[in-house]
Parts: structure tokens; C-alpha cells; sequence
């Protein structure tokens, strides 16, 4: 078993303890502090996990926290920023609310579909990139059309400009 395999498997790593530990430290040492640094410490395992929460991993979260599993569970499952299920090395998650669909988002998911070759909430087939489920806001209406390319905001979006954020994705 490799090392990456391993940590999708075990408890967590030292490091990953270290960092949720700075979270922690942030909040009252209470249950409900221990809440509070659910979705931190889920961004933490998801980023150290292949860019998804296996069920394993989201119980070394709660084990860790001493909260019930239930309660991790219904924040992974809840926020669309967490994945419980395996995703592409990229995602791209393109915001089609108020502002982005005036401003044309409905003509953007119908371009990185057709570039892709795969429709919102698939994987390209060499596993390059997730196309996310519809995204209700990411917070940059200023900037719409937008969409957010693993951890990468882009605004003002154009086929051609999409074009070449994608082409850029190893």
C-alpha cells in the first residue's frame, strides 16, 4: 500500500493533527467550539485525501474532535465544497446564481461541457477534471460570469478565456 492509499485509510497524520490543532486553538475548548472547527479540519483531510472525504477519513475527523460521526457527516455532506466521492486531480465548479446567469453562465456551462465532453457532475474519462454540480454562489458576482478552478477564482469569463484557463490544467 502506498503512502498516499494509506492516508485514505488510517487516522490521521501528525501534520494534519498539527493543523487542525491550530484551528481548534481558535475556538472555546467546548463542544460547540469543537463544531466550530468541523469545516476546517474536513478541508484539512480533503486536500490531504486526493480532493475527497472517504468515510474513514471523515471518522478520524470525528474521533479526533470527539464528536459523533453523524456531525461530520452532515457537514461533508451538506457544503458543496466537500466531495464524498472520488473526483478528477481538478474541479471546476462554474457559479450559475443570479448574477453569473444574467451575465451569460448558462452559455459558459454549455461551452466547458462541450470542450470537456462531459456533463455537470462527471469526470473527464483520463480522471483530469470534475465538472461540479451546479454551483448556487461563489461570492464574486462583481466579477460574473465566474467559476472557480480547484482553489482559483476566475471572473469575467469568455469561451476564450476559458479555453485557455482549462488548456493550462496539467
Amino acid at each position: 500500500m502506498s503512502h498516499a492509499e494509506a492516508a485514505l485509510t488510517e487516522g490521521l497524520s501528525k501534520a494534519e493533527q498539527a493543523e487542525i490543532d491550530q484551528w481548534l486553538a481558535r475556538f472555546p475548548d467546548t463542544p460547540d467550539g469543537r463544531r466550530s472547527a468541523v469545516i476546517p479540519a474536513l478541508h484539512v483531510v480533503q486536500h490531504n485525501s486526493g480532493g475527497w472525504l472517504p468515510r474513514a477519513r471523515m471518522d478520524a475527523v470525528a474521533d479526533y474532535l470527539g464528536l459523533p460521526p453523524a456531525r461530520v457527516y452532515e457537514v461533508a455532506t451538506f457544503y458543496g465544497m466537500f466531495d464524498v466521492e472520488p473526483v478528477g486531480r481538478h474541479k471546476v465548479n462554474i457559479c450559475t446564481n443570479i448574477s453569473c446567469m444574467l451575465r451569460g453562465a448558462d452559455d459558459i456551462v454549455e461551452h466547458v461541457e462541450k470542450r470537456l465532453g462531459i456533463s455537470l457532475g462527471e469526470t473527464t474519462p483520463d480522471g483530469r477534471i470534475t465538472l461540479k454540480r451546479e454551483e448556487e454562489c461563489l461570492a464574486a458576482c462583481a466579477g460574473a460570469p465566474m467559476m472557480l478552478v480547484d482553489e482559483a477564482y476566475y471572473t469575467d469569463l469568455t469561451p476564450e478565456k476559458i479555453d485557455q484557463i482549462l488548456d493550462e490544467l496539467e
